[in-house]
């Protein structure tokens, strides 16, 4: 059975035996690009269905990350199903999992014996912490990887680490897994081999923070959490406006500083002050520079302070609670079909040619059971 919908991955199979987020992003994208994904889900289902029930009584997770799949489910520990999965594969191109550590190979999935049995197919395996050390039977979600990541170290308010308030782990993680896919079946056109591919949360998220590495082994200090500030650029940061609403602002050179102070402050002449005249000494004067900012900035209404942060060419952005992205107008949105009726969605970041994406339905649990195992003959 092939997908109507046509797009540069058209006539690629994946076989997903996946849950959660990070294995789901890579398989979506996939399918966004036109891949055939079947989805291996437990007859329970995939748990993140289970996260919510905000998108017309569906999770707001597996709406995001199941468009355009279809979904069989199946009991890899049963002999036929594994067999219908077996046979399945010796026709797949990629096989997709992110079961705990060592399931998929207890069960005869593992990516050796598959790579040996088929050597075109591309396997992924995802995990927390990847392989050949102590961590790697450990159990990993996206906040505890943010944790051991360091990540959470450099995050938050001074008075403490702090969470990113989306599954920022996870994200990199299939980011990096689509990433490496695309080039395997590229490899493959060329040597008629796949690829075992390995990727974890943690990999994903370590890659994310070699910036704050670096410098603190450049240098012996680690960056401080300062909110929304910068720690090494001033001003860099959020001051509130009149009407309470908080506006970030980000001076990058000299030249903009001296802009800033002559447009904006209407105090062409502090560039020339102590503590005011290069970006070093402002940040080590941070807490002057800053009541100057902010001195300025509360007098003014959001329209006035953005007119004027406009005229001085300013970078510049207010900080917007959740229900104002709903009417920005750089938001692009795009509908996908469910059992429970369209959902409104946030488009892909890609724009191809100029096009609106088309995604597929979101699948329901086994809904595609009955096709799928005709065609497979389970």
């Amino acid at each position: 059975m092939e997908s109507s919908r046509k797009g540069p991955l058209d006539g690629i199979l994946v076989v997903a035996l996946e849950q959660a987020v990070a294995a789901p992003y890579c398989s979506s994208r996939l399918a966004d690009a036109g891949a055939r994904v079947i989805k291996i889900e437990r007859p329970e289902g995939d748990f993140a269905r289970g996260y919510d029930t905000a998108v017309n009584g569906l999770s707001s997770y597996f709406v995001w990350l199941n468009r355009g799949k279809q979904s069989l489910t199946a009991d890899i520990k049963d002999p036929e199903d594994a067999a219908l999965l077996h046979r399945i594969l010796g026709k797949a191109d990629v096989f997709i999992q992110n079961l705990a550590p060592g399931a998929a190979e207890r069960a005869g999935f593992g990516s050796r014996e598959l790579r040996a049995r088929y050597p075109r197919l591309i396997t992924v395996d995802v995990s927390g912490y990847g392989a050949g050390h102590s961590y790697s039977e450990m159990k990993a979600y996206d906040l505890l990887v943010q944790a051991e990541s360091g990540l959470a170290s450099i995050t938050g308010h001074p008075a403490g680490p702090g969470r990113v308030g989306v599954s920022v782990c996870d994200i990199a993680c299939g980011m990096s897994a689509h990433a490496a896919v695309l080039e395997a079946l590229i490899a493959r056109g060329i040597t008629g081999q796949g690829q075992h591919i390995q990727v974890s949360l943690f990999d994903g998220m370590a890659d994310w923070m070699n910036v704050p590495l670096l410098y603190y082994e450049g240098t012996g200090q680690a960056p401080k959490r300062v909110g929304l500030a910068h720690p090494s650029i001033c001003p860099y940061g959020a001051f509130p406006l009149a009407d309470g609403s908080l506006v970030l602002l980000s001076i990058q050179n000299e030249r903009e500083w001296a802009s800033f102070c002559r447009t904006v402050l209407r105090e062409p002449e502090l560039t020339l002050r102590p503590g005011f005249e290069n970006n070093n000494a402002r940040v080590a004067n941070r807490a002057e520079v800053d009541a100057r900012v902010a001195r300025e900035l509360g007098a003014l209404s959001r329209g006035d302070a953005a007119a004027r942060l406009r005229e001085a060419r300013t970078a510049y952005g207010f900080v917007n609670e959740l229900d104002d992205l709903p009417q920005h107008p750089a938001l692009r949105r795009v509908t996908v079909e469910t059992a429970h009726g369209p959902a409104s969605i946030v488009a892909p970041p890609a724009i191809r040619d100029g096009r609106k994406p088309e995604l597929g339905r979101v699948p329901a649990i086994g809904e595609h059971d009955d096709v799928i195992r005709q065609e497979f003959g389970g």
